[in-house]
């Protein structure tokens, strides 16, 4: 399906900017390692990053809408360069990190927004797939480029570079790391500026916190009221909140299982994302919306096999597992995914409804990650911790499947009550 120039060139913007990010974790993984901070420290880093997500889920919406997209991607994105910079000057990676978290929730509803100024109604679900699966790329090559950089022989030859008249006062490979990631950022803000106007101009929007906060909770009891909306959102919710504990789970699990250094970890998370990817793809083939429920089980499933990891010892064995993770984990979640928008298409508008499940989703990341880090202070065993994650997504999935299926119930014999009234 073919799309116009403008829609490329949001693409780029995104693919670059998602690419720093994901580099730019693995750096500050590495940075707080050569702090000598304590190991409960790691998990933070995306905690902080996600804090924005949650606090900021009832303006950015409002923000995304008072000016040109375009526009709202470029400043977000010099927010995220302003974060990233912030690492330079030795300010603690935990706050640099949650600053370009910051520019990255405003960021969020401006580039899913566009699409719907920019596409007629029957290219949104090819152009999200595009989205999502661009995404999933950039993860797999942001985390194994933050891996890259941080290698020791990488970063030898990064500061062998020597520019004439210039010392720009890079000495340290963390810094060289950084600098890459840096100029990756600025690529990103160069496609910003070239993104069309697409003309949309929104009603005045509403300033006053009061009245965006109290907007923001009808919305939120709408979708959870939905009888739809609520199982998909209950999915999706737990998917995210898993799928970023999986990612320090899996680091520290190739530390301890698999004697992995960093770098060579990071490649573990490339393999995970490159199965999810595999089973979106198979997912926007194989599954209608109307079908989209019928995925669960698998949710149940890939809990199971995530307990198998603690059996696995050998690179080879965790590759294919890895994959078969991912692959589960993208099959369930695409349909939901699409669920979730169309039922918060039908009942609020785009921007709304990306707000809201931004908001969700990431208070799922905030309190996995923060019972994580509870159980690394504790000193718990890597597989204790394994075991535990990989039950309570199945039974936390048993249970949505439970409530779907009482709401069934419920809906037919409120249906066979009205049909003894005619």
């Amino acid at each position: 399906m073919r799309m116009n120039r403008g829609f490329y060139t949001i693409m780029a913007a995104q693919f670059f900017s998602s690419l720093a990010d994901n580099a730019l974790l693995i750096a500050a993984i590495a940075l707080l390692t050569a702090m000598k901070s304590p190991a409960w420290m790691t998990p933070l880093l995306k905690l902080f990053f996600v804090l924005s997500y949650v606090l900021l889920a009832a303006f950015v919406g409002a923000f995304a809408d008072s000016l040109p997209k375009g526009r709202v991607m470029f400043v977000t994105n010099l927010i995220k360069i302003a974060g990233c910079s912030l690492m330079f000057f030795e300010v603690h990676p935990l706050f640099a990190y949650a600053v370009v978290g910051f520019g990255a929730a405003a960021y969020s509803p401006a580039k899913y927004g566009i699409l719907t100024e920019l596409l007629p109604p029957e290219k949104l679900v090819a152009a999200n797939g595009w989205i999502e699966g661009l995404t999933v790329i950039s993860i797999i090559l942001g985390t194994v480029m933050g891996g890259a950089l941080v290698n020791a022989r990488i970063s030898e030859v990064l500061l062998s570079f020597d520019f004439p008249l210039f010392d720009f006062g890079i000495d340290t490979s963390a810094e060289a790391a950084l600098s890459v990631i840096m100029v990756t950022y600025l690529l990103a803000a160069v496609f910003n500026l070239r993104i069309p106007d697409t003309g949309a101009r929104y009603p005045h929007q509403e300033r006053n916190p009061v009245k965006l906060i109290a907007d923001f909770s009808n919305c939120f009891l709408t979708l959870w009221r939905d009888k739809l909306g609520q199982i998909s959102l209950a999915v999706t919710t737990l998917f995210w909140g898993a799928g970023a504990t999986l990612q320090f789970i899996v680091l520290k699990w190739a530390e301890k299982s698999l004697n992995m250094p960093l770098d060579k970890a990071a490649i573990l998370q490339g393999i995970f994302a490159l199965g999810v990817a595999v089973g979106a793809a198979a997912a926007a083939r194989f599954v209608p919306l109307k079908k989209s429920l019928t995925v669960m089980p698998l949710g149940v499933a890939m809990g199971l096999i995530v307990c198998t990891m603690t059996l696995v010892h050998t690179v080879w064995l965790a590759y294919p597992l890895l994959v078969l993770v991912g692959a589960l984990s993208g099959y369930f979640v695409v349909p939901m995914n699409a669920l979730l928008q169309h039922r918060g298409h039908v009942l609020l508008s785009a921007g709304h409804s990306i707000a809201v499940q931004n908001f969700n989703e990431n208070l799922s990341v905030l309190t996995m990650l923060m019972l994580y880090a509870l159980m690394v202070k504790l000193n718990l065993n890597i597989n204790i911790v394994i075991v535990l994650f990989g039950l309570f997504v199945s039974g936390t999935m048993l249970l949505a499947m439970r409530r779907h299926a009482m709401n069934q119930r419920k809906h037919d014999s409120l249906s066979l009550i009205g049909e003894h009234k005619h």
